[in-house]
């Protein structure tokens, strides 16, 4: 074919793309300015709570405008899962965006995507009462520590409100500011401060290549800046049972478990714990130090820090490979044992496989599955 004739096919290619942008952007400007759907009721919890709202926006941002704060970390695009909510009624179809996310089980309870439902009428929906005593906090940041070549701590003070009150493995949603035109993001990280210093939170940041919150917090966040954030999330907890705890982690995973471990110093707790954590070389050894005398403070309390990929002429007398090998050379009998995880998903994953293998039961596996 001629030249002619690819640029009138390029042409004609270019205009239906442009005619697609066009068509979405009036579709958006007609859901927000041209549909009226007027004031809706959200009746949370058959009548716990009711919110007078206008119309047309998601169920996630009407709840979080009156003081609602449903988990999620994506930003409101449906990738992340953690905003589902129970609808009973007025939540529409669910949609492509939000299938791949819901099992039957949970579309057949009514289980939805909060970030996913658009509010265009009166609304009943279910959530855990927990999420009640959520806030929005505005904080300072204290100081930004790196502790390796890609981790850095964040301490905050809280300034409104001052103090807040949560449970070690608990996390917060930091909010990211426009930068560089970027938007504004919420990104779920646990906090790796104690309880009991309640005027502060203290973070575990990894550098995330071109992620929006972390390249936010390391390139452009200052000390001394006022930030936002939501919390306390999550159930990652240590269980009151007493029985012996094996914590694995890898990276930033390391700060629930670093908040757990310190809490148990504070509170006396005597149980048996191992705390298996994993990290490529040994410029990805952090806190090493500070868990090493926690060994002495905590009466039976065991650290293993295992390297998966230091060359092999490194002087290092520690343990090495994966922390899934680690753990069944270390501690071979896990009967009786709960788990704690905190890290990567596939790092999880095949934490999970290994410890049901094991002998250890479902249900006492924990951890957050931050993707």
């Amino acid at each position: 074919m001629g030249d002619g004739i690819w640029i009138n096919i390029l042409v004609s290619i270019g205009f239906l793309a442009a005619m697609g942008v066009i068509l979405s952007l009036l579709l958006v400007l007609a859901e927000k300015k041209i549909l009226d759907y007027g004031e809706c009721e959200i009746d949370i919890n058959n009548g716990k709570k009711k919110l007078a709202v206008t119309g047309g926006s998601s169920l996630l941002s009407s709840l979080s405008d009156n003081g609602i704060f449903i988990p999620s970390a994506c930003g409101g695009r449906g990738t992340c899962a953690y905003c589902k909510v129970g609808v009973a009624a007025g939540g529409g179809m669910v949609g492509p965006i939000e299938r791949p996310s819901l099992t039957e089980e949970e579309m057949e309870r009514g289980v939805r995507l909060s970030c996913q439902v658009k509010v265009r009428g009166d609304v009943a929906i279910s959530i855990p009462d927990e999420i009640f005593s959520v806030r929005r906090f505005r904080a300072t940041v204290v100081h930004k520590r790196p502790l390796t070549h890609d981790i850095l701590e964040l301490r905050l003070a809280l300034i409104e409100p001052r103090e807040i009150e949560f449970t070690a493995g608990q996390y917060v949603q930091l909010e990211s500011k426009e930068y560089r035109g970027r938007e504004s993001v919420n990104r779920a990280y646990s906090m790796s401060s104690l309880p009991s210093d309640s005027g502060h939170i203290e973070l575990i940041i990894r550098r995330v290549p071109e992620g929006i919150c972390t390249t936010w917090v390391f390139d452009v966040l200052k000390e001394g800046e006022e930030v936002a954030l939501s919390g306390p999330y999550g159930d990652f907890r240590l269980s009151g049972t007493g029985a012996p705890a094996l914590f694995i982690a890898g990276g930033s995973g390391m700060a629930p478990i670093w908040s757990m471990l310190r809490d148990m110093r504070e509170r006396g707790d005597g149980r048996t714990a191992w705390y298996v954590f994993g990290a490529l070389t040994r410029e990805d050894l952090f806190f090493v130090d500070e868990l090493k005398k926690l060994e002495g403070e905590l009466a039976a309390f065991t650290f293993i820090p295992a390297l998966s990929n230091e060359p092999g002429g490194a002087e290092w007398e520690g343990e090495r490979g994966l922390v899934t090998d680690v753990v069944k050379r270390r501690i071979p009998d896990l009967a009786g044992f709960e788990a704690y995880l905190c890290g990567s998903p596939g790092m999880i994953d095949a934490c999970v496989k290994m410890l049901t293998g094991a002998g250890v039961p479902a249900e006492n596996i924990f951890f957050d599955k931050f993707a």
